[in-house]
């Protein structure tokens, strides 16, 4: 086996003839998680009073004075409904919401009735009191009702609730302790939601749920207190502390993060990390040969990169006139229409450089996209941060197109993010901060 190891500078060049090829690793099946979360907002309450950060945040959240709130009291007994309504409708109105209606029935029939569900269409906020999440979901789980509510998150609306109303926004909802029969709303994509957390030592009852879904992410919400989601963004508000948990597997314990006022998470992190812990074991009890059987992987340090390493690249890629794709995705939106990596590789003489700035699926996947890796002989990850590469083409018909490239003889390669990518495994891929080194999920 002939086998050719360049070291120069701050780079790698890697020119393998042999069998087997790890690369890229592949995922372990088709799962895809959006990387943007979800659309529009939700502020999930524990029960209990509600602290005026959490209020304040709803409001603006639903667009302050102009919002136009909905408020569904269905949770509440018969006999005590008007009066909850009433009183929920007036503490916000006293926020400055000039527009607040009343939306409630108990009959499927009418909650699949197109012009009873109208004032959901023009709502900016939906508000669901609290009492017994039995009772939302027997009315609107899998109706018009539930529709129209997911449309108002896709057109950058908000929905909060307290109690009840913030329990049934998960699709999997706990009642008595027990998985309740009937779904949830779905609001919150691969999570379960429960309430009254430490207030009612509820742990226990949620860590039994997620031994039953560990493909699932549990939110434990403390009583005066808010888990506020925006996109994949998570954030604790109020007095106490939301309780993150990842279910025990045959092979991981179970996990817990406490969120404390005004901290932090990400919610495609979490249910990534949920997803990988049902995977096989990483390393393999045999890791496969580090075997590049044709084409070549050049990996650079960081830093300032010499212009001999991007030359190096285009001999690699077949020359000056070779087709060569730049993906800069590891770097936040605006892309620059000035790369400082396209600059260098142009500056190495490459005349046949195209640019693909698209990250969304749809967008990686489609013909064009597709077509200009099919034809290129070398392409150059630019660096940035590491997970927004795996957001980008991870699962997707590009992968396969990458390696590809390697396949017909031509050339990877990347700097710094755009290194550590081309590996088996990920390191710094968290998109909490570039200091953590491992992150379920993303490794």
């Amino acid at each position: 086996m002939n086998r050719k190891l360049i070291t120069q500078r701050s780079f790698v060049v890697l020119a393998f003839l042999g069998a087997s090829l790890p690369g890229i690793a592949p995922t372990a099946d088709d799962v895809w998680f959006d990387p943007a979360g979800i659309r529009g907002s939700l502020v999930l309450c524990g029960g209990g009073g509600l602290p005026d950060v959490v209020r304040d945040e709803f409001v603006q959240l639903a667009g302050g004075k102009a919002a136009r709130l909905v408020v569904i009291p269905t949770a509440s007994d018969d006999d005590t409904l008007d009066e909850d309504a009433a009183e929920v409708a007036e503490i916000w109105k006293a926020r400055g919401i000039a527009s607040v209606t009343t939306f409630h029935t108990r009959a499927q029939d009418q909650a699949n009735d197109p012009a009873f569900v109208e004032p959901l269409r023009k709502a900016t906020a939906v508000w669901i009191t609290g009492g017994k999440q039995t009772q939302i979901v027997a009315s609107y789980s899998g109706t018009l009702v539930e529709e129209e509510l997911h449309a108002l998150l896709r057109r950058g609306g908000v929905i909060g609730g307290t109690s009840a109303g913030a329990a049934c926004h998960s699709r999997v909802m706990l009642v008595r302790g027990r998985i309740h029969e009937t779904p949830g709303l779905g609001l919150v994509p691969g999570a379960i939601i429960d309430q009254h957390f430490l207030a009612r030592d509820r742990k226990a009852r949620l860590l039994s749920a997620l031994e039953q879904h560990p493909d699932l992410v549990g939110f434990g919400v403390d009583e005066g207190t808010a888990l506020v989601i925006r996109g994949r963004s998570l954030q604790c508000l109020g007095d106490s502390t939301v309780t993150i948990c990842l279910g025990a597997t045959d092979r991981s314990p179970a996990v817990e993060e406490i969120l404390k006022p005004g901290q932090r998470s990400d919610l495609t992190m979490l249910r990534r990390a949920a997803h990988a812990r049902m995977e096989p074991a990483f390393p393999a009890a045999e890791p496969a040969r580090v075997e590049v059987p044709r084409g070549a992987l050049v990996i650079v340090g960081g830093g300032t990169i010499p212009v001999e390493i991007a030359r190096r690249f285009i001999e690699l890629a077949g020359g000056p006139d070779a087709p060569i794709v730049l993906l800069p995705t590891a770097n936040p939106d605006p892309l620059s229409d000035d790369l400082k990596d396209q600059r260098l590789l142009r500056e190495a003489g490459a005349k046949n450089l195209r640019v693909l700035k698209q990250r969304r699926r749809d967008e990686v996947e489609s013909p064009s996209f597709l077509a200009e890796l099919q034809k290129a002989k070398g392409i150059w990850f630019a660096g940035g941060r590491q997970w927004r590469f795996v957001d980008a083409y991870e699962g997707t018909k590009a992968v396969d197109a990458f390696r590809d490239v390697l396949r017909r003889g031509g050339v990877i390669g990347g700097t710094s993010a755009g290194a550590t990518i081309q590996g088996d495994y990920l390191v710094r891929g968290s998109p909490l901060g570039n200091e953590q080194m491992t992150c379920p999920g993303y490794e």
